[in-house]
């Protein structure tokens, strides 16, 4: 079997490192915000190219906590794709503020600029451009239509940690970068796991307390906040996986590249600019449904990612959303291959023989 993910075989290549970066928490006795976190923010940080990183609980946490840091929230709208993961709308509606969901380009499922300004009003107060699969929005033309109409950019990177647009990484470009480290991601915990990006020093002192129950020092609260904070265990996993990062995004694209230059039968989404870190690979095709059967016939597994948009979420019902033609069409068509560091060659080859002739 050609498995979508290997958890397992990333585990063995790294077992002496997560071993005993684990005994080192267990044996300090110390597991909420301590010394892993700390570093782990700091080195993260400097991953980025960042000034300020606070780890909290999970990549939805972050979203929420960085329109809290922003005090947006009821009455508030906040304009985001409708081709995302459904967290990303969790994370606008725990905020207390209401989503507002548009469409994508069709070449590569990515946030429209042009949308986004069709959709705002007095109410909208934010945009989440979501970097979709590990590939930069246009945040040049989204930072435009966001300094001209004076609203925040919450930078959705769950998909994208080490992502680049214009020489700088993913977390960079608005008030705050969110970041998930959910098991799947190319920075993958061991269970939920988050972090929040920023350049002001006023949103990281703000964060630092939103993420601990609104607490500056102990049992003081200066505003309501959450129980959202990245465990000790977490961050010594997250930091041993970190210094591997850089190479892990950099086999991926060598596999991509592969898939580019050899695939026929589906359309591969286009790669518009930036450093593209491949969390997924996704292609469109008309006959999804018969090849993703064809290839599990095959011992091959897939994903879609996503067959539902979000405005069309039972969820979601009753908010609003402009015309979601291509995100409708993407989610009838896409279906993301295998692509992971612990993939072999002959495994990517046969992945590509196999749709190449598929009929």
């Amino acid at each position: 079997m050609i498995l979508f993910n290997d958890f397992v075989s990333e585990y063995h290549a790294l077992k002496s490192e997560i071993d005993g970066a684990i005994a080192g928490v267990l044996a300090r006795g110390w597991f909420i915000l301590g010394e892993e976190v700390a570093q782990f923010e700091r080195e993260l940080a400097d991953f980025l190219g960042v000034r300020f990183c606070v780890g909290v609980a999970s990549g939805t946490d972050a979203l929420t906590l960085s329109l809290m840091a922003l005090e947006i929230g009821l009455g508030d709208e906040v304009i985001a794709p409708s081709m995302t993961a459904f967290p990303t709308i969790t994370g606008i509606i725990n905020a207390g503020a209401t989503p507002v969901v548009v469409d994508v380009q069709p070449e590569d499922g990515l946030i429209d600029p042009q949308a986004i300004r069709a959709q705002i009003t007095e109410k909208t107060k934010a945009i989440i451009p979501v970097h979709l699969y590990g590939q930069a929005c246009d945040m040049a033309a989204i930072r435009q239509i966001a300094d001209e109409y004076g609203l925040k950019i919450v930078e959705d990177c769950a998909q994208a940690c080490g992502a680049d647009y214009l020489g700088e990484k993913v977390g960079n470009f608005g008030e705050c970068g969110a970041f998930s480290f959910y098991p799947t991601k190319n920075l993958g915990a061991y269970g939920d796991a988050g972090a929040i990006t920023t350049n002001d020093e006023n949103l990281y002192q703000r964060l630092r307390a939103l993420r601990n129950y609104g607490q500056t020092t102990r049992y003081y609260h200066v505003a309501p906040g959450l129980n959202s904070r990245l465990d000790e265990l977490q961050a010594a996993i997250l930091r041993v996986k970190l210094k591997h990062l850089g190479d892990w995004n950099q086999q991926r694209a060598a596999l991509a590249e592969i898939y580019h230059a050899n695939l026929t039968n589906v359309i591969p989404l286009a790669h518009r600019q930036g450093e593209h870190i491949y969390h997924l690979y996704v292609v469109r095709t008309s006959e999804r449904e018969h090849l993703q059967a064809y290839l599990q016939a095959h011992q091959i597994q897939t994903l879609i990612h996503y067959p539902v948009p979000a405005h069309q979420q039972p969820a979601f019902r009753g908010r609003r959303g402009s015309d979601l033609g291509n995100s409708k069409k993407m989610a009838a068509e896409i279906l993301s291959l295998p692509i992971h560091p612990w993939l072999e060659l002959h495994q990517v080859e046969e992945i590509v023989d196999r749709i190449n002739t598929f009929r």
